[in-house]
């Protein structure tokens, strides 16, 4: 990984420059899920990366190594859990980031280059640090549509979560609003959506990263 000069913007990485893009569990410091990614373009703007097919990445799982997703929705949040490691099975995800927007939009495509759709993470702004950036899921989505139709994700998660206090009622407020915003920003067909990135193609040349061992160490922060 090279950080480069940025200006007014700080340290910036190149393209090509591989960081780690990690998340916070809930009510927690502890790195939860780290996917090792390419950098596609990094500017005072936007944070683009690539997470390539076979990608090795951390992900939580229960104590006993039961998915997340098959834990009934009443436990699913309160049942012990660990990390695991496994290759990411699906094709490759663009994750693009605006500086202090409190979402990221990922495109998602089929075998062939299909376009699939854009996926709206609502998540805490990203902390960007000298090895990649940090951020909390808000468990709350928005899935929009080749067609520009959009839906909610997960409500009924971000509803339990809400329940077992993994976020507070203002917090809660907080994402709603944020996803309100984010709606506007789709209804508006505004940046990322109207600037053409599902027409965009990885540099053939790239490796796929690797998972470095301390993949959950202590940021050392750089200028955002």
């Amino acid at each position: 990984m090279t950080a480069t000069a940025g200006g007014a913007g700080g340290a910036r990485w190149a393209p090509g420059d591989h960081i780690l893009w990690r998340y916070r569990g809930n009510a927690s410091d502890r790195i939860h899920i780290c996917r090792p990614v390419t950098v596609v373009r990094d500017t005072d703007e936007l944070l683009a990366v690539w997470m390539a097919p076979g990608t090795q990445c951390v992900r939580p799982v229960l104590a006993d190594g039961t998915p997340v997703h098959e834990e009934p929705l009443a436990t699913r949040y309160t049942a012990p859990r660990t990390t695991t490691t496994s290759r990411w099975w699906g094709t490759g995800v663009l994750k693009l980031a605006r500086p202090g927007d409190p979402w990221s939009v990922w495109l998602f495509w089929e075998r062939g280059w299909r376009f699939k759709n854009w996926y709206v993470n609502l998540e805490e702004p990203r902390t960007r640090w000298s090895g990649g950036v940090d951020s909390e899921d808000h468990f709350l989505d928005i899935s929009v549509h080749p067609d520009r139709a959009w839906c909610w994700l997960d409500e009924d998660e971000f509803e339990q979560a809400r329940r077992v206090g993994l976020l507070s009622d203002a917090q809660a407020r907080q994402v709603r609003e944020a996803g309100r915003a984010a709606v506007g920003l789709i209804t508006a067909w505004g940046a990322p959506f109207r600037d053409g990135w599902e027409n965009w193609r990885p540099d053939p040349r790239w490796a796929v990263p690797r998972l470095p061992d301390d993949w959950d160490r202590t940021p050392v922060h750089m200028a955002p």
